[in-house]
This record gives structure tokens, sequence and C-alpha cells, in this order.
């Protein structure tokens, strides 16, 4: 069987999202620039940085499958030493468009800029939206170790059964993953890239085996390295030609099995003994 397709180009994504027909889309996951001044993006007022993502947003809703998912994943945006949670200001365009949020995850990580006049930020969100409540989402495939995997009901019916399920838990809504610094495994030019295994627990849990998933700010092609590496078709889009082609790159070492990713499900920190 050959490997799931990937449709990606260097192209605007408002452009790129107008050839995608209605509903063609299961999974739609990205981080949009937070309109800080990086040098990916170019830096305009808070209003008109709204306005560009309610037409972005408003296409993704339109590509979108009647079971299926978009999670908008943001930070941040400050301004003259305010910091303006995207989150809260972008929750309005989704619902909108009537969609419901499933959860509000904290994606909670050890490294990033140091802050001398407030508390270092270590935190960042991901919005997670549906159409209804006909939506697809398996648990099981990113259930975590239990805490106590042994422990067992001592008292009632269940008396000496395991009382969590052998496969493991919920994640929850708080996800302690490492974000890509200069020493992570995965590691290229683009200064805010994605962590492949942040979007694997998406693509497991919100896909089916040979569903689409679509990033229009692909940067360097985390999402679909996460999309192609579990048998899903991806589909993105980015400006920079350069973070296209290192996303081809990374594509073609994921076909020839030479990609290194931080494994799934890896302990964040081993203490030395």
């Amino acid at each position: 069987m050959s490997p799931p397709a990937a449709h990606f180009a260097v192209e605007d994504n408002l452009s790129f999202l107008g050839r995608v027909p209605d509903g063609h889309i299961q999974l739609v996951v990205t981080s949009p620039p937070y309109n800080i001044g990086k040098a990916y993006e170019r830096r305009t007022s808070l209003d008109r940085y709204i306005e560009g993502q309610r037409q972005v947003i408003a296409e993704c809703v339109r590509v979108l499958s009647p079971r299926g998912s978009i999670v908008w994943q943001v930070g941040h945006h400050v301004d003259d030493g305010e910091v303006v949670p995207l989150d809260i200001v972008l929750y309005p365009l989704f619902k909108d468009h009537g969609l419901k949020l499933r959860n509000r995850v904290v994606w909670h990580f050890e490294h990033g800029l140091h802050c001398s006049n407030r508390l270092s930020g270590r935190h960042e969100t991901l919005l997670w939206f549906t159409r209804d409540g006909d939506y697809t989402f398996h648990l099981d495939p990113i259930r975590v170790p239990q805490k106590y995997p042994g422990k067992k009901h001592y008292k009632g019916p269940n008396r000496g059964q395991l009382s969590g399920n052998p496969l493991g838990k919920n994640p929850g809504d708080v996800w302690v993953i490492p974000n890509v610094k200069h020493n992570h495994v995965e590691k290229t030019a683009h200064p805010c890239q994605f962590p492949v295994e942040l979007v694997e627990r998406l693509v497991l849990s919100l896909t089916e085996p040979g569903d689409r998933v679509l990033d229009p700010y692909m940067g360097v092609g985390s999402s679909l390295v996460a999309a192609i590496a579990n048998g899903r078709e991806a589909w993105g889009c980015d400006t920079d030609p350069g973070y296209v082609r290192i996303a081809e790159e990374r594509l073609a070492a994921l076909a020839a099995g030479t990609l290194r990713t931080r494994p799934r499900g890896r302990d964040v920190y081993a203490p030395t003994p």
C-alpha cells in the first residue's frame, strides 16, 4: 500500500483554502502567528490581525467535514508590556460560526524567554472546536500511563479488580510536552515550530486512518509529518519558500525512515539517581 499523499504549496492560505472543496477536511490543526513581530510575520494592529484571522477561520470552517474538528493553538500577543491572551480574543470568531468548544487545552513547557518584570510564560493553549455533538473522538490511542497502574478496588462489587483502565488514563487538558528549542531533536530553522508529538495526539484522537489533515500555517511541516506518519493525508501551505522546502525535506526523510522525532510518550525529565 502506498503512503498517504501530501498536498502542500508556497501560497497564501486564503488562496490555498479557496481550492479546497467544502467539507473536505477532517482535522484543521494550526498555530497562526501571534502578531509579535517574529521573522515570519508582519506586525500590525490587533484589530487588523483579528480581521485577518476571521477570514482564515471562515475558510477553515467551510472546508471542515460534518464530524471534523478545528484546533487553533495560540499563545499571547504582547503590546508595550501588556499581555493579550489570543485564545480569548479569537474565541468569538469561532462562535460566530456556531462551533462548540470541546476543550481548552493548556500546553505546558519548560523553556522560553525569561522575563524580568513579569512571570515568564511557560504555557500556550489549544482551542478544540467541533460543529455539533456528532464528532470523531478516540480516547484509547492517546491514553497515558496510569499513576498507579496496579491499583485495585478494595471494596464493593469490583473488589480485587483493577480500578483504572488497563490501557492507561485520559491525558486530561494539561499537556506537558517539550517545545522545540535549540537542543530538541526536531529543531529546524523555524523559531516556533510545532513538536510532532503535540500534533500526533490530535491526529490520533480526532481522525480516522486515511482522513485529511490541514494546516493553513504549516511552517516547516510538523502537522504534515504527524499526519503522514500516522496514515492520514496531509494538506498545508506557507508563504515562506524556505520553510516549505524544509517541510518537503522532512517528509522525504520520513518516507526514507531517517526523520528524527521525539518519541511520543517519552518522559520529559528523568532525574539522575
